[in-house]
């Protein structure tokens, strides 16, 4: 046992902390049912990233520990904010063909095979290894090859885009944007229906970019919710990626509940639009504690976000959490690990888009959520 100490309240660690994942007849029953939460795999991460492949494997990802690290284990409720981050350098990936059963891939990249090793590596040799961080990786399938885009605030603060040679996901890797990627926080990718590629980041940037990815098609601009004065509002501050569903581009976005810093739950929003330029919508609410989390649909066709621990305190129960005020600090019921939480997307008469999480304690906001949103009963 080891006490910690957070926001000024002792905490003694003890093995429940640590939870496993659920067993596999409940994520088999659970997958069927798409109802509830699952929770698929245990482990320290943040910003878990799901892509099913063409090859039948779902693909796994995230912001991460380095490998071997024991703070993995013995530091479960670390947040990876601040100088005792756990979050390490390298591009962690998992593989598994049903959700279940996770095969552990290495580390196909690192900031050594990015764009700013190879213009800045000053900046490589004056930051301890120990001081790198890598966030957010998202790996995107272009047809014959993969695209990764993350965002880093050290050694140098800046992103990468990244391209594999071929269909596996491996170096050698090819930046083909160079030094013109910048910064772009939590960049994300979206493919249009005639096949352009853009590059949405921040909350929220948006930009086409040209077919051999070397440079934006077009200058960036700003798209968000349209508050109910007129004006754009914004999405929350991170963790936005867009979909499209039916005739409707759906822009989702990460923010905390009371529009404070790590302050009540960490939730996903959204915005419908008919051009992927907007004007998108008023800001929806999608799920309480999904904040940066990600859509990916299943082999049955069924959708599935991601969701992870991000809290200041120890994750709450569920029962502790339904109908409570959270805008104390940072709170959550995830469980550090991966959890996947079923989402009920429907298209309406009028050709928008309702989006919304099943899981009861996850699909209505609580008391702290300073936008009032309309209560949802979850339904198949």
């Amino acid at each position: 046992m080891r006490a910690i100490f957070l926001l000024g309240i002792s905490f003694t660690l003890l093995p429940i902390f640590v939870h496993a994942a659920d067993t596999p007849e409940t994520i088999v029953a659970g997958l069927q049912a798409h109802n509830r939460a699952l929770h698929i795999k245990d482990g320290w991460i943040r910003d878990p990233f799901i892509v099913l492949a063409p090859d039948g494997y779902y693909y796994l990802t995230g912001t991460t520990a380095l490998p071997g690290d024991a703070r993995e284990r013995n530091d479960i409720l670390n947040t990876g904010l601040g100088p005792q981050s756990i979050v390490g350098w390298k591009v962690r990936l998992w593989k598994s063909p049903d959700l279940i059963h996770w095969e552990y891939c290495g580390e196909p990249f690192s900031l050594k095979d990015g764009v700013w090793a190879e213009v800045q590596p000053q900046r490589f040799r004056q930051v301890p290894e120990s001081a790198w961080r890598l966030w957010a990786p998202e790996l995107h399938w272009l047809g014959n090859r993969w695209a990764l885009v993350h965002t880093s605030p050290s050694p140098v603060r800046a992103s990468n885009l990244s391209l594999t040679e071929g269909p596996e996901i491996k170096g050698p890797w090819k930046n083909p944007m160079g030094e013109k990627i910048g910064h772009r926080h939590d960049p994300s990718l979206f493919r249009d229906d005639d096949g352009t590629w853009w590059l949405v980041w921040g909350a929220t940037e948006i930009a086409p970019l040209k077919p051999d990815f070397s440079d934006f098609a077009q200058q960036p601009i700003k798209i968000g919710p349209t508050e109910p004065d007129g004006t754009l509002g914004t999405m929350g501050h991170e963790g936005c990626f867009i979909k499209k569903f039916g005739r409707k581009y759906v822009l989702f976005g990460t923010g905390w509940s009371t529009r404070q810093m790590r302050k009540g739950s960490y939730n996903l929003y959204y915005a419908t639009a008919d051009r992927i330029e907007g004007p998108y919508s008023v800001r929806r609410f999608v799920g309480r504690f999904l904040g940066h989390g990600t859509l990916f649909q299943d082999k049955a066709g069924h959708w599935w976000c991601t969701a992870f621990y991000n809290a200041n305190v120890p994750p709450l129960s569920r029962e502790e959490a339904r109908g409570k005020d959270l805008s104390e600090t940072a709170q959550t019921i995830n469980p550090q690990g991966v959890t996947i939480v079923p989402i009920f997307i429907k298209t309406l008469p009028d050709g928008d888009v309702f989006i919304r999480a099943k899981d009861p304690d996850y699909a209505n906001p609580g008391p702290d959520e300073l936008q009032q949103f309309d209560y949802w009963e979850p339904q198949e």
